[in-house]
Order: C-alpha cells, then sequence, then structure tokens
C-alpha cells in the first residue's frame, strides 16, 4: 500500500446481507479457499501500488470482527441500511489529503491489485470518473413486467461494468449530495456521476474481477483461486 506520492482511497461498502448467495452470513464474510471473500478483496486492494488508505464499511455489528481480520492498516466503520448509506459514511472518514477515491465490491475478491492500479491511474491522469469494463458475451433482452420482449439492443455498444471505479473526491461527493432523493434505485457510483453530467471514461477490465453473486459463482472462485501460486492467494501451507 502507498504511503506517500499520490492520496488515493478505496472505499469498500461490506454491510450487505447477499441472500442471494445464501449460507446465512453477510456475503462479503463468506468464506472463500478457508477465508472470508472480503480479506481477499482487501488484500488485493492493499497490493496496489498507489492505494494509501482503505475504508471498510462492515455490518454494524460485526465491525470488531471485521476490524481484527483485516488488522490495523485498514479502517472499518459501521455500514449503512443501504449500500449509498454505507458509501456516504465511508467518504465522511477519508483522510483530508484523499484526492482520488476508489468504490469496491467487497463480492469480487479475486480482482487483481493491477486493475485497482489501472483505475486509480487513469483518474490521476486526468478523467474525473473512470470504470472497467468487459464486452458483453452473451445477447442482451430489455423485457416488460410480464417477462415480453420489448427489444434487443446492439450489443456492440454495451459493456459490463466492473469495480473498482475511480473517481476525483471531489466529483463522487458532489454526486452524493446533489441526488439524495433517489440514491437507492442507483446500481452502482458511476450512475450518479452520470446524472451530474460528468464524462465518465472505460478502461479494460479484467476477467477475474467478477462479482460472486450466487452460488456457481463462488464455486468457480474457489476454482480460480485453487489455481493460484499459494504466495498470491495468501493460504500458508
Amino acid at each position: 500500500m502507498n504511503e506517500a506520492g499520490a492520496r488515493v482511497a478505496v472505499v469498500v461498502p461490506a454491510a450487505g446481507r447477499g441472500e442471494r448467495l445464501g449460507g446465512g452470513v453477510p456475503k462479503a464474510l463468506r468464506p472463500l479457499g478457508g477465508r472470508p471473500m472480503l480479506v481477499h478483496a482487501v488484500q488485493a486492494l492493499s497490493a496496489a501500488e498507489l492505494v494509501s488508505q482503505i475504508v471498510v464499511a462492515a455490518p454494524p455489528t460485526l465491525v470488531e470482527v471485521v476490524s481484527r481480520l483485516l488488522g490495523p492498516d485498514v479502517r472499518v466503520l459501521p455500514g449503512g441500511a443501504e449500500r449509498v448509506d454505507s458509501v456516504r459514511g465511508a467518504l465522511r472518514a477519508l483522510d483530508d489529503d484523499i484526492r482520488v477515491v476508489l468504490v469496491h465490491d467487497a463480492a469480487r475478491p479475486l480482482t487483481p491489485p493491477s486493475l485497482v492500479d489501472a483505475v486509480a491511474r487513469a483518474v490521476l491522469g486526468g478523467h474525473p470518473a473512470v470504470i472497467p469494463v468487459l464486452p458483453l458475451a452473451d445477447t442482451v433482452k430489455e423485457v416488460d413486467a410480464d417477462g415480453r420482449v420489448l427489444r434487443t439492443p446492439p450489443r456492440g455498444g454495451l459493456r459490463a461494468v466492473q469495480t473498482p471505479q475511480g473517481f476525483r473526491r471531489e466529483v463522487l461527493e458532489a454526486a452524493y449530495a446533489s441526488q439524495d432523493g433517489d440514491l437507492p434505485a442507483v446500481t452502482d457510483d458511476a450512475g450518479l456521476v452520470e446524472r451530474l453530467g460528468v464524462p465518465v471514461a472505460t478502461i479494460p477490465g479484467a476477467d477475474e474481477a467478477f462479482k460472486v453473486t450466487r452460488a456457481a459463482d463462488l464455486l468457480f472462485a474457489e476454482a480460480l483461486l485453487a489455481r493460484r501460486p499459494l504466495a498470491e492467494s495468501g493460504r500458508s501451507s
């Protein structure tokens, strides 16, 4: 983790329950290779060269548990009822000299540090907002409330969005300050910034940065983790 130079922070909202994944524990704390997914995610953030601060919004009743898991270099605070509340609270907890803020899903535990640095570098290079994306492999249909197909958007112009998403601090703070009324309807932070009319740049994402949402995703993540070298995966013999 970078202690000097460019001041880049990562906010990790990790207070959600993740009901689709099941298991009876918050999604971020589901085990992956013997350790919680959140630990894997934060390890990757800590390994990034440009990151100087990490703030995690944890389930309010588990703040002490998460703090022990992540260690003294990571600030852990109680998350809110909604993701947006967690991010807003984490923004208030950032060091004063932070200039770039990345927001990362705890449920993307195998995101490579190189992608974290690539997003930060793109913001430091002049873009007010940056998101990593991948081309879609599947055809996408827009459907109505009854499941009937309304249209088929051309796939060539569509991208799957990943995290971390990166922003100039003042841009992200302005986005959260200006949209209090319907924030829960927004599924990612770039969506808030778009509403301000701020241009959002894209960079190539990474296959490993997929989101663990369902049981099959967890099985896939376990298989990928098993193929990693011991030092890279954080496991010990």
